[in-house]
């Protein structure tokens, strides 16, 4: 998997500079905390690596585009991306498959006003976002 290669520290550089928790990431991406921990492993024995619908979830809730977690230059395959857990023989039907994923794109996109809370929330103190996942429950 070369397009993640340095997926774990780019992905612990982007929670720390967004003063995201790992439980924070976890819930963004749907997944329990131990699995955004073992992303983040510096010891590749123990690193496993996001699902598309995560690694999505973590892109588009953040707003943070996909060529900031993936490393993409000198890939040598221009054009080409795979993914994990999205792959193609030449039997598939694109075409379905990208059908699918503008789906779960589409099922994962914020609203306007989910995006305006995001934001603040992340712009808060730390003592307030404890006390607004407090009140929520969270």
């Amino acid at each position: 998997m070369r397009y993640l290669q340095t997926f774990n520290r780019r992905l612990r550089q982007m929670r720390e500079a967004g003063r995201l928790s790992c439980q924070d990431v976890a819930e963004i991406c749907g997944v329990e905390e131990a699995q955004v921990k073992s992303w983040e492993a510096s010891d590749v024995r123990q690193r496993t690596y996001p699902d598309v619908t995560a690694l999505l979830d973590f892109c588009i809730k953040t707003e943070t585009p996909l060529e900031n977690l993936l490393d993409l230059a000198g890939s040598g395959d221009e054009g080409q991306l795979e993914l994990p857990g999205l792959a193609f023989s030449e039997s598939d039907d694109l075409s379905n498959a990208l059908k699918e994923l503008e789906k779960e794109i589409n099922r994962v996109q914020l609203s306007g006003e989910e995006v305006k809370l995001l934001r603040r929330f992340r712009k808060t103190t730390e003592e307030n976002r404890r006390m607004i996942l407090q009140i929520l429950g969270a």
